[in-house]
């Protein structure tokens, strides 16, 4: 029979004891983890679907205010079949295992959990969640008073350490609401509790003790739960603050090491202008005269003339520095070589952060349903569902690894340096996992160039050379020997529930030491859940990377998502073979986090695949990773899941074209999110356009009247101002090659030869 025990614990507290069966359910509950405020609590409930299949077993996800549901956890990752808002949520129980959760009639969940106490628990984080959610909104029109504001673009360590310091605050200040949110539902179920354990003392008769006993069990599993999550709370605010005060500490420490190595280069310095004067009081005696090593200072006589070149110690530091004597002449020069070695940073600070992405709504499908089997190039879109970058700066954005390249060139064995080639071919989809946005389409004639010789050795540049079907070229060279050039051009079609992009072109990689060439072509890109759900990106296809020199080839194949798989998701493979048709490396990975490459022993036929065709089994050594992809920087996804290159590829820059996308008016506007100017001005950039098409073309008839010309179409007039179209000899393809002149009219400003584009 049922029975009940009460007994008083040390500190005055009823424990109460039930039955067998309540005690189990205890003990079993004590083994789930507790909903903490703040954290992402996940699980099993059962959801109505509908009166046939009734209740439906789904994985619910709350976390940050919203309560999402999937079918199972593998769908997490790409598609989410409803979120619910808990800041405008009515929470309600039904009986003990049901609940329901709804926003006023557009959206309600009919819930079920496994027991009365997984129930609980669920209420417990619901409410906790609501309670926050509340709050945060309340807060968020003034939740920039707080702190004051720190410029994105300042670069300087202090300002990133004040950002740091107040976002910690921010977070600090966050738990501190937690607790206080806590401390707010312990006292209301405590005194629930308090009044239950009165009315349960007060009873005489035995009939309804069993009904106060159970409240007073859901009353203090409440409070149970609702002082473990206080205590768990606590826990991390002190984890927290404990952590972030070590790395304030050494924080501390680094400026005061930086500050030390700040006095003694201040002290050089002083050392060496003593020896420069010295040098220069003993030079009026001379001609001229040497100062051998540019950092001893040791002086020496000379018989130069007066016509030497002083050596910028900055581009490349000399053995020696010539000054002419002439005091007026030696001056004026040895203040600006001072100026020049000692002040000048080596490096360019960029930027780390753009404007956040404005939450601006536009019903996609109203704008695609009359855009079926389109080509995507033609159809016009609103800035609402592009990012502030342009065809051309993704494309330099392949360059994001390019260190695989300096690697490849010092290779000895083309086999090998035809694994960093593959994995640079695999790096360059990294950056689109995240990036659902669309590209501004270049216009005929724009340009891009991304110089970075100074910090990583390397200097690119693009340019649109096609409007229809739009192409675009692209070439890069390192001073670490490889030149790298492509020209794509993309061909797309929005197929009702995804869309399809196929870069149609090749690239090619020319390493300066080896003479090895190589060349690919491009996966296609599939944009999944147009119409309904989160929008997700895939590549699938398969390239084959080939030396045209050794012969050497690697096939690669990027595995296309499928739900009934069991591979890893966005997965790579390749086989490295030479001219005979041999493995020598095996590849594996994934595009969007890394690959490795494993040096293959021997090789033997294993059984029949799935397909009827017998798999070859490799014998490897351990595998070693190639490539990894860097984090993306914090607040990645409100800035558009850029990452740290494409934060800098239209930061505006001083001396470049007037044709370059920087200077683009409305990605500019885009990016300091003012959409509807940015709409205004596309829509005016792309009538200037068609009206100087229709200028091409009538220049087009006139010049097939003449009789010494046939009639010329649009694509076979040339356009592009610094590349043109060749047959390359190596890899049989006719593609656009950079002709040159384009970083001499840099260096002497001269943009005579640029079009007004924009």
């Amino acid at each position: 029979c049922s029975y009940i025990t009460l007994s008083y614990a040390p500190d005055g507290c009823i424990v109460r004891g039930l039955h067998v069966k309540a005690q189990a359910v205890v003990m079993s509950e004590a083994k789930s983890p507790t909903p903490t405020p703040g954290d992402t609590y996940k699980g099993w409930l059962f959801k109505w679907t509908n009166y046939i299949k009734g209740y439906q077993r789904r994985w619910f996800v709350l976390s940050n205010g919203l309560l999402s549901y999937y079918r199972t956890q593998a769908e997490m990752g790409h598609t989410c079949r409803g979120t619910i808002n808990l800041a405008t949520a009515n929470i309600a129980v039904e009986d003990s295992c049901n609940f329901v959760i709804s926003n006023g009639g557009a959206q309600t969940y009919h819930l079920k959990a496994s027991s009365e106490v997984e129930r609980q628990r669920w209420i417990t984080a619901l409410e906790l969640a609501k309670a926050k959610a509340v709050q945060m909104q309340a807060e968020s029109d003034d939740s920039g008073d707080d702190f004051p504001a720190v410029s994105p673009n300042s670069g300087q360590g202090g300002d990133c350490r004040n950002t740091e310091i107040q976002s910690t605050l921010r977070t600090l200040n966050s738990k501190v609401e937690d607790l206080a949110t806590c401390n707010d539902l312990i006292v209301k179920h405590g005194s629930a509790l308090q009044r239950s354990l009165s009315e349960l003392e007060g009873l005489r008769v035995a009939v309804d003790m069993g009904e106060k006993v159970k409240q007073v069990t859901e009353r203090a599993t409440l409070f149970r739960i609702t002082s473990n999550a206080m205590i768990n709370a606590c826990r991390d605010f002190l984890s927290m603050a404990q952590s972030h005060s070590k790395r304030w500490q050494k924080a501390l420490q680094t400026e005061r090491e930086q500050r030390i190595r700040l006095e003694e280069t201040l002290e050089q310095l002083a050392k060496q202008h003593n020896h420069l004067e010295r040098a220069f009081r003993g030079a009026t005696s001379s001609n001229s005269f040497f100062i051998s090593g540019a950092v001893s200072g040791k002086a020496d006589a000379s018989d130069e003339d007066d016509d030497n070149e002083f050596f910028d110690a900055m581009e490349e530091p000399a053995e020696f520095i010539t000054v002419p004597a002439d005091p007026k002449y030696h001056r004026y020069k040895l203040i600006f070589f001072i100026v020049r070695l000692f002040f000048f940073p080596p490096h360019v600070q960029r930027r780390t952060r753009i404007p956040d992405k404005p939450n601006y709504y536009l019903n996609l499908w109203s704008i695609m349903k009359n855009c079926i089997g389109k080509e995507l190039s033609k159809i016009p879109m609103p800035v609402n569902f592009n990012e502030p970058l342009s065809m051309l700066q993704r494309l330099s954005e392949d360059l994001e690894y390019y260190e695989l390249l300096d690697k490849a060139a010092k290779c000895h064995s083309s086999l090998e340096q035809m694994c960093y080639v593959a994995a640079f071919t695999v790096s360059s989809y990294s950056t689109t996992v995240h990036r659902t946005g669309k590209p501004f389409n270049p216009l005929l004639g724009e340009t891009f160039e991304l110089d970075r010789h100074r910090e990583c050795g390397y200097r690119s540049l693009c340019e649109q050379v096609s409007h229809h079907p739009p192409a675009a070229a692209h070439h890069a060279f390192s001073e670490k020997g490889w030149t790298l050039r492509q020209e794509i051009t993309l061909a797309s079609k929005f197929r009702g529930k995804y869309l399809s992009i196929m870069p149609l072109g090749s690239i090619q990689c020319i390493f300066e030491k080896s003479n090895n060439h190589y060349s690919w072509k491009k996966v296609t890109t599939t944009v999944h859940n147009i119409i309904v759900g989160k929008l997700w990106i895939d590549q699938s296809g398969e390239i084959d990377v080939v030396n045209h020199k050794t012969g050497d080839r690697c096939h690669l194949k990027f595995a296309p998502y499928s739900y009934f798989s069991r591979d890893v998701p966005r997965k790579v493979t390749g086989v490295v073979t030479d001219k005979d048709g041999k493995a020598h490396y095996v590849l594996s990975g994934t595009w969007d986090e890394k690959m490795e490459f494993s040096k293959i022993m021997q090789s033997s036929k294993g059984e029949n695949g799935t397909e009827g065709k017998q798999r070859t089994v490799y014998q490897t050594l351990k595998a070693k990773e190639i490539w990894r992809k860097n984090p993306l920087p914090e607040g990645a996804e409100n800035m558009y899941y850029f990452s740290s290159l494409a934060l800098t590829l239209n930061e505006p820059e001083e001396g470049v074209a007037p044709t370059d996308s920087r200077r683009r008016p409305d990605q500019r506007l885009m990016e300091e999110g003012h959409w509807d100017e940015a709409n205004a001005e596309k829509q005016r950039l792309e009538e200037k356009q068609r009206s100087a098409r229709r200028e091409r073309e009538k220049e087009a008839v006139k010049a097939a009247s003449s009789p010494e010309e046939g009639r010329k179409t649009e694509s076979e007039i040339v356009f592009s101002l610094w590349f043109e179209k060749i047959d390359d000899p190596v890899s049989g393809e006719t593609l656009h090659i950079y002709k040159g002149g384009y970083w001499e009219a840099k260096e002497q400003g001269n943009w005579d030869l640029c079009s007004d584009i924009f």
